[in-house]
C-alpha cells in the first residue's frame, strides 16, 4: 500500500477502525489512529493490551509497507 492510503484511512472522521492484513495473513486492527505512524515505506504500529480503552500501547511491530495487502473496516471484516 500507498503511504497516502494508509494516512488518508487514519484521517477519516468520524474514524473507523481499520484491519490490515499482511501477505503472511497477519491481520492487525487498528482502532487508535494515534497509535500508527506512517513513514515511506513502513509504518509504526502500537498495539495496546486488549482491555486498553486509552491509546496507550504494551507493544509495537514496524511493517514493511510493502507486505500491507489489504485495509478494511473492522465491523465488516470476516472474522
Amino acid at each position: 500500500m500507498r503511504p497516502e492510503d494508509i494516512r488518508d484511512l487514519l484521517k477519516t472522521r468520524p474514524f473507523r477502525p481499520v484491519r490490515f492484513t499482511l501477505t503472511d495473513g497477519t491481520s492487525y486492527d487498528v482502532r487508535h489512529p494515534e497509535l500508527v505512524n506512517v513513514g515511506r515505506s513502513t509504518i509504526f504500529l502500537g498495539i495496546p493490551n486488549a482491555e486498553e480503552k486509552e491509546p496507550i500501547f504494551d507493544n509495537f511491530r514496524i511493517i514493511s509497507l510493502l507486505h500491507i495487502m489489504q485495509a478494511q473496516p473492522v465491523d465488516t471484516a470476516r472474522q
